[in-house]
């Protein structure tokens, strides 16, 4: 089989320009995406992510903490 460098493939038509202009101004936001402020990504390290494997059980340990210092001040939503 004969081998086809990359600069020999031509697709049949190709009816995209060099360049697109794009009017952003009427762009509209994602309804679908999840909004950016209410994920954190935290990295954990190797040998704390083998015992906390899922974002709950993180959760759970570090509201257990929050609970075990008397002068912590947060809100639960």
């Amino acid at each position: 089989m004969k081998k086809i460098a990359a600069n020999e493939i031509k697709p049949e038509s190709d009816d995209l320009l060099p360049e697109y202009d794009f009017d952003y101004a009427k762009a509209k936001p994602n309804r679908f995406a999840v909004s950016q402020k209410t994920r954190l990504a935290v990295v954990l390290d190797t040998d704390v992510a083998e015992v906390f494997t899922t974002p709950e059980s993180v959760n759970r340990a570090l509201r257990a903490f929050l609970d075990a210092i008397p002068h912590a001040r947060r809100s639960r939503g």
